[in-house]
């Protein structure tokens, strides 16, 4: 573990198993923002299951606190909890998407959405909650409107992808929904009109200084205005969109290239995630970690990332998904090719005060996921 100066590490506090096979994903409950509420999240797996975590506040210690099983009949890919936390969607390789509600602390199933040809690969809820997206091997997006009773209803199909779609992200203030697929491009979904008809407003692909291979993942900053990309290609992208125009009402604003970081993985880089704070983590199939945040110095023109910390040999296998607690400052979730989550502190020996990393702490978790 190296930080430019070398006042940065990572230490493991806690591994945790349950999980018989590979882990794919895991997804943080948005209640876990508030003090007064144990920080809980969500993982799935191969294994068929949904795990769900939780936090002891007074050990600090994690446990098991359900296993959501018997309703998915192939490996769980993604898990997205909504806004309010009361729903986890799970998204499945057996071609369907559940729903569960946490009743009393036990979850049911309380709907299966079903239309995709086959996998599902990414599911994702919009701001307010009001809209689920789902996106598969099929090559297509689905919208589905949430109706009262906790029923679901599929509003359109989105089809303009030539690839399987690999995630889907609303954007975190606007009903703006982003595709990412194995066809090298990012589409941006919109609508301007009461009917609510969806249409590709704009692909960013490599002939707008977009990738050159497959899109894995993307995410957006704290206040939405810029997004970062990550793909094959070993590359991450920043973009950057008027967002004041979009929510004032006057119109789409398109999103543009601000600058590509390059040359800090040599494999595959499957996940980024963008802190509140403003720190980008991604995650590769070289094994590594690493934290970026955007460069303070004027003597650059435009904007530019530099790299606040590298970890090299995180784990034994491929890192495929990062993600950053919403509650926590620089609380950090790393996954890598093992069986088992591992918790993990982070320590700030003497701050870069640009940073606010005085007296900080965080931690990480580290699980087995095969990208498919």
């Amino acid at each position: 573990m190296e930080l430019l100066d070398g006042n940065l590490e990572l230490k493991e506090i806690q591994k945790l198993q349950g999980h018989t096979d590979r882990v794919w994903s895991l997804a943080w409950n948005p209640a876990t923002a508030a003090a007064d509420v144990p920080k809980v999240f969500a993982s799935c797996s191969g294994d068929k299951t949904v795990r769900i975590w939780e936090e002891s506040p007074s050990t600090r210690s994690w446990d098991c606190k359900a296993v959501l099983e018997e309703t998915h009949t192939r490996t769980v890919r993604s898990c997205a909890w909504s806004p309010s936390g009361r729903l986890l969607a799970t998204a499945s390789f057996d071609a369907t998407t559940a729903i569960w509600e946490n009743v009393g602390g036990d979850f049911e199933c309380v709907s299966t959405l079903e239309g995709h040809e086959n996998e599902v690969k990414s599911v994702s809820w919009n701001a307010s909650g009001s809209l689920l997206a789902t996106c598969g091997r099929d090559k297509t997006v689905w919208i589905w409107e949430v109706m009262p009773g906790n029923e679901f209803e599929c509003m359109q199909v989105l089809q303009g992808h030539t690839q399987d779609v690999k995630m889907v992200e609303w954007h975190p203030t606007m009903d703006i929904l982003f595709s990412c697929s194995y066809d090298n491009t990012v589409k941006v979904w919109w609508s301007d009109d009461a009917d609510g008809d969806w249409s590709c407003v704009q692909t960013l692909g490599e002939s707008s200084n977009g990738h050159s291979s497959t899109v894995w993942s993307l995410a957006f900053n704290a206040k939405g205005d810029k997004l970062v990309t990550c793909s094959d290609d070993l590359t991450m992208k920043i973009w950057e969109a008027d967002i004041i125009r979009m929510q004032s009402g006057d119109g789409y604003a398109p999103w543009n290239h601000l600058c590509t970081l390059s040359g800090y993985h040599d494999r595959t880089i499957f996940s980024v995630h963008w802190s509140r704070e403003g720190i980008i983590a991604s995650g590769a199939a070289d094994d590594a970690v690493r934290l970026f945040v955007e460069s303070k110095d004027g003597s650059m023109n435009g904007s530019s990332y530099q790299l606040l910390l590298k970890k090299e040999k995180a784990h034994d296998m491929d890192v495929n998904s990062v993600q950053w607690c919403p509650g926590v400052r620089f609380p950090f979730l790393e996954f890598n090719g093992d069986y088992y989550m591992c918790l993990h502190s982070h320590a700030v020996h003497k701050s870069r005060n640009e940073y606010n990393m005085t007296n900080t702490n965080s931690f990480f978790i580290p699980s087995r996921v095969v990208v498919g």
